[in-house]
């Protein structure tokens, strides 16, 4: 019974294609800003922001990330998902709409 298990199980995973879980961050928008405002991260690592906008006081009602063709709102203490994968080193900047307040995950 347990050979065919391990049998199905192979012959359903993908070849080369390891199940990676995302690696979750969260970043709060406060009277501060984007909070952390720097995230280290790795290329090729999946990423899920969750971000979550705790006043009202600041311009940051949405989230965007122009690298990765991301424009998100943020409603007011509602955590927002967004996902991605670096897949170049360097910098990648998210800032709110109006261009104003922003942050960068620094991808190694």
């Amino acid at each position: 019974m347990n050979f065919i298990v391990i049998t199905a199980s192979l012959l359903l995973a993908q070849p080369g294609k390891a199940e990676t879980s995302a690696r979750t961050i969260e970043l709060k928008v406060t009277a501060k800003g984007f909070e952390p405002d720097q995230v280290h991260v790795k290329k090729g690592e999946p990423l899920k922001l969750l971000v979550t906008r705790t006043t009202d006081q600041t311009c940051a009602k949405q989230l965007v990330v122009k690298d990765a063709a991301v424009r998100k709102d943020l409603p007011l203490h509602q955590p927002v998902t967004i996902e991605l994968t670096p897949s170049k080193t360097g910098e990648i900047r998210y800032a709110c709409g109006m261009d104003m307040i922003s942050g960068v995950l620094v991808v190694d």
